[in-house]
């Protein structure tokens, strides 16, 4: 069985990815991560199954240390622990151009949704058996470059191709893992993403996907242990136009969509 660990498990994706682990009666102790204590306890105590509450920003520079602590106290206190499940859905975006993002924003984009994703899994991979699982949640703008959106759909980019290599470089071991590419969801990202000096560059994204259906979807396309999970038509759509239409004419396409 082993513990499930699940980042930004406060809100939106985070949220319903526990939801669907405390109801799949798998894991013995879920780990729920994230920076508000509030949510977190909230959220344990609708789940009604063994949860650990980790209030604990990802960004502070001594998180990792803490993390690496945690999981080192829990192998002492139970022998044979592993992780049966790890999902990194932990991550934002910011609207904005480069002239409107700053320094801060944009070193917090790419520490959180790419080196605290990738320290996670490096944490957890020695504690994993055949059948864990882990889901690593990007975008459907990881398929193409997006201007005014452009650090966080390059983030996404590596977490893709991360997850692909890691894929591979774990093949044979019997661990499942998943990129997770959906379109726009209908979370707190929108909200985070246009508190920026520029925040209608993107004016109306669309279409929207529900957090349940993208976790829900993500899970089974990981149970069948494969790569990439869009989670809708217009997702994988998205994927195939991505591979073979080129990319000058993609941003063209979304500079006149980002502005409808």
């Amino acid at each position: 069985m082993g513990i499930a660990i699940i980042t930004g498990a406060s809100s939106g994706l985070g949220r319903e990815y526990a939801r669907i682990a405390a109801g799949s009666g798998r894991y013995e102790e879920l780990w729920l991560i994230a920076r508000r204590e509030d949510r977190l306890r909230e959220l344990a105590a609708e789940l009604g199954v063994p949860t650990r509450v980790v209030a604990l920003d990802l960004l502070a520079p001594d998180a990792m240390d803490r993390m690496e602590a945690l999981l080192a106290q829990a192998t002492r206190e139970r022998a044979g622990l592993s992780v049966g499940l790890l999902v990194n859905a932990a991550g934002f975006g910011k609207f904005g151009t480069c002239d409107d993002l700053s320094r801060v924003e944009v070193d917090g984009m790419v520490r959180l949704n790419c080196g605290v994703l990738v320290d996670m899994t490096q944490l957890c991979l020695p504690l994993m058996r055949r059948g864990s699982r882990i889901l690593q949640v990007a975008s459907t703008a990881s398929f193409a470059p997006l201007p005014g959106l452009g650090v966080y759909a390059a983030s996404k980019v590596f977490v893709r191709s991360y997850t692909r290599s890691l894929r591979f470089e774990l093949r044979g071991r019997g661990i499942f893992v998943t990129a997770v590419c959906p379109i726009w969801i209908r979370t707190e990202f929108m909200d985070v993403a246009r508190r920026t000096a520029n925040g209608t560059t993107v004016r109306h994204p669309m279409p929207t996907l529900s957090p349940r259906r993208v976790a829900w979807w993500s899970m089974l396309v990981n149970r069948c242990n494969y790569p990439i999970a869009t989670c809708c038509v217009t997702g994988a759509i998205l994927r195939i136009l991505a591979k073979v239409i080129p990319d000058p004419i993609l941003m063209w396409g979304w500079e006149g969509l980002r502005r409808l």
